[in-house]
């Protein structure tokens, strides 16, 4: 695997990221995360994403949890730093979780900075590689929700003042290179005008939704991230599971096979959930046995091979799982294959958006 430059950084990265949202006593105990993550290094992998958030579900008693992991690994194991690139997130209005900036629906420069001092403490690192913002502080449609609506406009710190706050950790030399996630292409856009016009940090990557069951990338924030020189960081390509194969034929509650989505209920009520999502993966994972490949390995061959993805995030719980979704980077999509994935699409469009 050849590395990629991250947007217009000097940031080299694998195409395949190491997701690490499971890592916590919810799904993925410390010991086995840090054999995963010792696997992933040696399997040529350098590039990690972590955020504050995580473990997911997020919940107060576990909250940094993932990044306390992390640090720790990376504590046990002088030099590991220097092979990684190590990217995290601060999280954007926090609805509803009062544990967390005391549930305010705004996030300011200051709560920026704050959140990324922390998450250096809890990583044990002097520099984060890649910050990111979780998700837009402004009303945006985001996380299952269709249609943006002007009505539920509200003041909050506009994407200049959030970018001050990103140019002092990087003067502070506390992070290199800033992201965000969760975006629009008019987010996308305000982020690079604001940063070109005023001599603030550029935003290099968005990580966002992209997989078969959620190609909304495709429909105008693709051509945006191409002239704008921002890198697609692809989360979910196997769509919480969807696209493994594991719910084909119990559905969402199998007990034999438990994924996120059996395990936490409360995710069936999100996108992924939905019967149409379950409907469609159903499809493109008989697809992809028709033509003698694994669900696992047409849905992230589609990830691997598309131009819009600089970096796919992968996110296991195992060290087998691991292996199989890196030994899926050389599976070859014929045009006949992609052109039976395109007719999947017209009909059932982007049930997961």
């Amino acid at each position: 695997m050849t590395p990629i430059a991250l947007g217009r950084s000097d940031l080299l990265v694998s195409p395949i990221c190491l997701g690490t949202m499971t890592f916590g006593e919810s799904q993925v105990d410390a010991a086995t995360s840090e054999r995963i993550l010792d696997h992933a290094l040696a399997r040529g992998l350098n590039f990690l994403d972590t955020a504050e958030m995580y473990p997911v579900p997020p919940t107060a008693a576990r909250y940094g949890d993932t990044e306390r992991i992390l640090g720790e690994w990376l504590r046990q194991r002088p030099g590991a730093r220097q092979r990684i690139v190590l990217a995290s997130k601060a999280a954007g209005p926090v609805r509803g979780y009062d544990w967390l900036r005391n549930g305010s629906a705004d996030v300011t420069a200051e709560d920026i900075v704050a959140s990324c001092e922390a998450s250096l403490q809890r990583l044990h690192t002097d520099v984060i590689d890649l910050y990111q913002l979780h998700w837009p502080t402004r009303h945006v449609p985001m996380f299952g929700n269709l249609y943006y609506d002007p009505k539920n406009d509200r003041p909050v710190t506009p994407i200049d003042e959030q970018l001050r706050g990103l140019q002092r950790l990087v003067q502070d030399g506390k992070v290199r290179y800033v992201g965000v996630s969760n975006e629009t292409p008019w987010g996308v856009a305000e982020f690079v005008r604001w940063a070109d016009g005023a001599g603030l940090p550029r935003i290099v990557s968005v990580q966002n939704a992209y997989n078969l069951l959620n190609r909304s990338v495709d429909n105008g924030l693709d051509e945006t991230l191409h002239r704008c020189g921002v890198s697609l960081l692809a989360y979910s390509p196997l769509a919480f599971g969807l696209l493994s194969g594991k719910y084909d034929a119990a559905g969402l509650d199998d007990p034999a096979r438990p994924g996120r989505l059996a395990i936490f209920a409360s995710m069936q009520k999100q996108r992924w959930g939905r019967p149409e999502a379950l409907a469609a993966a159903r499809r493109y994972n008989a697809l992809a046995r028709e033509h003698g490949l694994t669900p696992t390995q047409l849905a992230l061959a589609f990830c691997y091979r598309s131009w819009r993805v600089a970096s796919t995030i992968i996110g296991v719980t195992t060290v087998a799982q691991l292996d199989e979704d890196i030994d899926a980077w050389d599976t070859p999509l014929s045009p006949e294959l992609l052109a039976a994935i395109d007719r999947i699409r017209w009909e059932a469009r982007d049930p997961a958006q």
